[in-house]
């Protein structure tokens, strides 16, 4: 599944690129849901512009982070492991991104919300249930998640 995911977030990425960065913008769904090429050269909201070695830095360590720690964390609880290879394979999309070109290529333009891509979905979606693991991690492991 995660191979999946990677694979789609390139995918998206080298159409948005190769595509839509000469239109610049889709709108799908007028003023609601458009495709916008981004190039982001910072980190969530557009923080930290052009500190792309910071982010590289810190995307790695936490790579490690996550790698050690899926080794230790108790085997029972599955659904961590879930959240844990999201926010993993995301942090892989972008880093590839952030090493290859200098930037990370968005393009899903809900008007309301930053510009995203899939891999920042993965990450947002890895992180959701991580924190509801933590919150919850008694129940977790009474029902065997």
């Amino acid at each position: 599944m995660f191979i999946i995911i990677l694979a789609m977030d390139m995918a998206t990425k080298y159409w948005a690129y190769n595509y839509l960065r000469e239109i610049g913008s889709i709108p799908v769904i007028e003023n609601i849901f458009h495709l916008t090429y981004v190039e982001n050269r910072g980190a969530a909201f557009g923080i930290l512009q052009d500190q792309r070695w910071i982010f590289i830095v810190v995307t790695i360590a936490t790579l490690l982070f996550i790698l050690w720690y899926l080794r230790q964390m108790d085997p029972e609880i599955k659904i961590l492991k879930i959240g844990l290879n999201l926010i993993f394979v995301g942090a892989i999309g972008n880093l590839i991104d952030r090493i290859y070109l200098g930037f990370v290529i968005d393009f899903i333009d809900f008007r309301i919300w930053p510009v995203w891509n899939v891999a920042d979905m993965a990450i947002v979606v890895g992180t959701i249930i991580t924190i509801g693991v933590i919150i919850f991690y008694e129940k977790a492991i009474e029902k065997g998640l």
